[in-house]
């Protein structure tokens, strides 16, 4: 027996070594979106900025970059291999965490975060890429998506735990320094385990898309930034989200007439993709706006340091890590449309109960409405398989413009969301799983089960 099934356990461990590749990379990226929200205060204190506009861009440089960036470096990936391109984004994080643990100043800090979500940028759409191409049998692939679904899950909700620990038992430096050696591992995994797909030498870069995206998005969250601590009047908030708004509707147009746009504009008239886009943008949205306010509001309004502000965000952590695993099994046997619904309507409950805590520090009202919130996870394998059913033999297509959609939506949720008073916040974040249970009703009836 044991003869028998020796070769087998033999062939797994290559796929799965080579699945860990992927997914340290992977982890990295949407770890890195949390994980300096518990360090804010202390980035703020060292370099004497208590500015929350300020400590917005912490976050959101990072998270713009990697919006603007994600359809360019997947097209990247289809022209000169997804391996490659993995790597190259692995170097880049890594090199970019080198130049945060080092900064001397915040806007040294704010552009090195920058060059981090360039990387990261690189990472998410050749990642999906890769498990696609290395696990070409529809069950084992199935499954490989349920594994890395469920560890964007994980480095969302783990971020401002280990952020807090960080801070409370070495330095924020440290929030950093620690993707060095997570990054070291995964090229050399992925050096070792993970083939290389076909690069397609006729897929093009469109420079001009690419340009105006990142400008549309850049202005737009400077705008909203602004407008949190100036005002919606101010000057410079009118001519920032102005100059966005143009921006974007000379993407739009620039996209229509391109031959080989970064946005394939058609895919959006794909009804259950477009909603599946959608859900994707409303709630990273939620996600990362409630993870922002509810950092600050731990250490500011209930005066906890930053190790204390971490445990107290392990219940939600833990119940967004766990309940990203259960979707996978949710989404094969029923469909994403009532993992979506449920996850939606739990977190909107979750998201009116954080908004009513007291300024007063009350813990078992955070830990209760923390673990309501934390089943919107339920959502996130859902979407990304609603997304990849929708367009069948477009994977790259799909998995970039759905992330595309998601970082968006995650910056945009930071710079307006973080710019509100904490209990208004959680009132916007729970409309906004209101919505997303509203799109659902749009989709037609889905086939069961995940992308194959």
């Amino acid at each position: 027996m044991t003869a028998s099934t020796s070769p087998s356990t033999h062939e797994r461990s290559p796929a799965r070594l080579a699945l860990a590749a992927v997914c340290l990379g992977f982890v990295m990226i949407t770890l890195d979106a949390t994980i300096v929200n518990l360090a804010l205060p202390a980035i703020g204190a060292e370099f004497g900025e208590r500015s929350t506009a300020a400590l917005q861009w912490v976050v959101d440089s990072y998270t713009v970059a990697l919006a603007a960036f994600l359809l360019t470096w997947g097209e990247a990936g289809d022209r000169w291999g997804s391996r490659r391109v993995f790597e190259i984004g692995v170097a880049v994080f890594v090199f970019a965490s080198i130049a945060c643990a080092a900064a001397d100043s915040l806007p040294w800090l704010v552009a090195a975060r920058a060059v981090q979500g360039a990387g990261a940028a690189a990472l998410l759409p050749s990642s999906l890429a890769l498990i696609v191409h290395q696990f070409p049998e529809a069950g084992a692939r199935a499954r490989a998506l349920g594994v890395w679904g469920g560890m964007s899950g994980i480095g969302l909700a783990a971020g401002p735990m280990l952020g807090g620990l960080a801070v409370g038992l070495a330095d924020w430096r440290l929030v950093f320094a620690v993707n060095v050696p997570v990054g070291l591992i995964a090229i050399a995994l992925t050096r070792r385990y993970v083939t290389e797909t076909t690069p397609r030498r006729q897929a093009r870069i469109d420079v001009v898309g690419q340009v105006l995206g990142t400008a549309a998005l850049a202005s737009v969250v400077a705008g909203l930034i602004e407008a949190g601590h100036a005002g919606w009047a101010d000057v410079t908030t009118l001519v920032l989200v102005g100059a966005g708004i143009v921006a974007g509707i000379a993407f739009v147009v620039a996209e229509k007439v391109i031959a080989a746009p970064v946005l394939p504009l058609g895919v959006l008239r794909v009804r259950a993709f477009a909603v599946a886009t959608a859900i994707g943008g409303l709630f990273n949205f939620c996600l990362y706006g409630t993870l922002f306010c509810l950092a600050l509001f731990l250490q500011r309004v209930w005066h906890l340091s930053a190790l204390v502000a971490g445990l107290a965000l392990v219940p939600l952590t833990l119940a967004v890590g766990l309940n990203a695993f259960v979707s996978g099994r949710l989404t094969h046997r029923f469909g994403s449309r009532l993992p979506i619904v449920a996850g939606s309507l739990t977190a909107l409950v979750g998201a009116a109960g954080l908004a009513l805590l007291p300024n007063e520090r009350s813990p078992v009202l955070l830990v209760v409405f923390s673990l309501v919130f934390g089943f919107c996870s339920l959502a996130m394998p859902a979407m990304t398989s609603l997304a990849m059913n929708a367009l069948p033999g477009k994977a790259g297509i799909a998995a970039g413009v759905l992330n595309a959609a998601r970082q968006t939506g995650g910056a945009v949720g930071v710079a307006l969301v973080g710019g509100l008073l904490p209990g208004t916040a959680m009132w916007v974040v729970a409309g906004g799983y209101g919505g997303i249970v509203l799109l659902t009703g749009l989709l037609r009836p889905q086939p069961k089960g995940p992308a194959s």
